[in-house]
């Protein structure tokens, strides 16, 4: 008996236990649910201050920019620093792209003069091969010719020579 109070008692903490989970499991749900909530309305509170923050600033950066520009004198020095930017501007594009025209130019000259340096190459070996080749057939001809003149020559000396003796 004593034996079966103990494992009941073991059965009740072991439900209270779980049950103290679960409430915990079901509060962090809970939280959870509650943060995920808070980061949309947050996301959505951020994006609606930005939509109304970009065209205030606009404005007032462009009221600053005007500001000036209703004096004389100011508008004369403005105009003139604009212009000067936009020079200068306009130079240092020039100068690079004069610069990268001149890289560009002398990497084709150099590529040109490479191709055309393995293409005379290759020709010359070409040309060299060929003349060997050709002066190699000339001279095996040549060679064949006088060996079939000179069977020609013996077979015909020694036709001449049985002929003769036939007739004889």
């Amino acid at each position: 008996m004593a034996t079966t109070a103990k494992s009941s008692t073991k059965t009740t903490t072991t439900k209270a236990q779980r049950s103290a989970a679960a409430k915990k499991a079901a509060e962090t749900r809970a939280q959870n649910q509650q943060t995920v909530a808070e980061t949309a309305l947050a996301y959505v509170r951020e994006t609606a201050e930005r939509a109304v923050d970009v065209p205030v600033g606009a404005a007032v950066t462009v009221a600053e920019k005007v500001q000036p520009l209703t004096e004389t004198a100011s508008r004369e020095r403005e105009i003139k620093r604009l212009r000067t930017q936009v020079t200068r501007e306009i130079n240092k594009l020039e100068r690079r792209g004069g610069q990268a025209r001149r890289k560009a130019t002398t990497r084709a000259r150099g590529t040109r003069n490479r191709v055309e340096r393995d293409l005379k190459q290759r020709r010359n070996s070409l040309e060299r091969t060929v003349k060997q080749n050709r002066t190699k057939v000339e001279k095996a001809v040549k060679e064949n010719r006088v060996r079939a003149e000179k069977a020609v020559k013996e077979t015909q000396t020694a036709v001449t020579t049985r002929l003769e003796t036939v007739r004889s």
